[in-house]
């Protein structure tokens, strides 16, 4: 069983204007799968495979060479030195389509794949599967709560039933095309990304300290960051754990999502936050067992927004946009220094300040916007329309500015 890929159109237009094209994410999200559906006809190859690995890195240039065009290469992160003699087979002729590379690392920030490939490659981030992919809507825009996406989106709603399992269930493709069991599929999971992965970026000397590591990161999902509260539960030091959080971040495990701040909003707090990919990782890692332990714990509120702030995510990568610099929070002090007002999503679109506030309850009010008016500091920027994204049922305007908005509305 396969599951459209909404990214499926934005990477075939891509690929005819491309010398190259390079999908990244994290292990087990379809990256090969989707090329192998696009292409079945291309010729596919995999650093999965030892012996090829092996030629690839003594003799990357006759590795190059013996390949047709287009070829798809799988986990190319595993030889990175093949990547000037892709540049010469792409510039040996005015042609597109020449190679479809995948990697479960964010590698198209090494200097060797920039200096090699620049203006050669365009680059696509896959993730898992959307509610939008699970549900079959081919809606395919960035989620910003404004009139315009409002009433386009409406054009294709669909109810999204069982959300609490679904969240518990985690979005990885094989999870949903599957009978697999939940804590096989996600044991799996963990041992290979810790043989693989890991054993390529650090030198683990203790496997349960990090294992001890992943635990303790997912149970702060939706929380600001606090490398020595890490670092004094798992038993290593500061430096340790900045370097062991890089490393989840470039193996898409998690997003970092940055503050947002301005001269004019001075009392900001410039500390990100931390949110797992996958809900389902995160409660596996966490041993909530059940979606009804889940959705009756003290963790239900963090869940509920990193499911999403991950689902707002994708509906930009899908759509082949970057949200590098969309997409902040806002936290800060007011004058008298008590009381800290938050703001848990803020995207930034034309100069103009989107808030969104996130919380699982069924009864939304006035109250649970009350920061937003902090942006209004900021005179350099606009403030759009807010939104609370809850699990209300309909779409309700409580203010001019202010719209409630169902999951379903993602």
């Amino acid at each position: 069983m396969y599951i459209k890929r909404n990214i499926e159109d934005v990477l075939l237009r891509r690929a005819l204007n491309s010398r190259c094209i390079l999908i990244t994410g994290a292990r087990q999200v379809g990256k090969s799968t989707l090329l192998k559906k696009l292409y079945p006809n291309v010729k596919y190859v995999t650093f999965d495979d030892k012996i090829l690995l092996n030629t690839a890195i003594e003799d990357p240039k006759l590795f190059i060479k013996s390949l047709p065009k287009p070829t798809i290469i799988d986990e190319v992160q595993y030889a990175p030195n093949i990547f000037p003699y892709i540049k010469m087979e792409c510039d040996k002729a005015d042609k597109y389509e020449n190679y479809y590379l995948t990697s479960s690392k964010e590698i198209y920030k090494m200097s060797n794949l920039q200096e090699s490939l620049a203006g050669r490659v365009s680059i696509l981030e896959l993730q898992c599967l959307s509610l939008r992919e699970l549900h079959g809507i081919s809606f395919n825009k960035h989620f910003v709560p404004n009139a315009t996406y409002i009433s386009e989106r409406e054009k294709e709603l669909k109810p999204y039933d069982n959300l609490w399992k679904t969240i518990h269930h985690g979005m990885y493709p094989e999870m949903h095309v599957t009978q697999r069991e939940w804590q096989d599929f996600y044991s799996a999971y963990v041992s290979t990304y810790l043989e693989r992965d890991i054993k390529e970026e650090l030198e683990i000397k203790d496997s349960i300290a990090f294992t001890r590591f992943l635990t303790s990161v997912a149970a702060r999902t939706g929380q600001m960051l606090n490398y020595s509260s890490i670092a004094e539960e798992v038993g290593v030091t500061q430096v340790t754990i900045k370097n062991w959080i890089s490393v989840l971040e470039r193996t898409g495990i998690i997003y970092i999502l940055q503050p947002y701040y301005s001269n004019h909003l001075t009392r900001a707090i410039k500390t990100p936050k931390l949110y797992f990919r996958d809900t389902g990782l995160a409660c596996y890692l966490t041993k909530w067992n059940s979606a009804e332990a889940l959705e009756q714990s003290a963790v239900v509120g963090n869940m509920f927004e990193t499911f999403v702030i991950s689902e707002i995510l994708k509906s930009f990568t899908n759509e082949g946009s970057d949200y590098t610099f969309n997409v902040f929070y806002y936290r800060g002090k007011d004058k008298a220094g008590f009381k800290e007002n938050e703001i848990d999503l803020i995207i930034e679109e034309n100069g103009t300040l989107y808030p969104i506030e996130i919380k699982k309850s069924a009864n939304p009010n006035k109250s649970m916007a009350s920061a937003f008016n902090v942006l209004d500091k900021d005179i350099n920027k606009k403030r759009g329309t807010g939104a609370i994204v809850c699990l209300y049922d309909n779409k309700l305007y409580l203010d001019d500015n202010l719209v409630v908005l169902p999951i379903e509305y993602i």
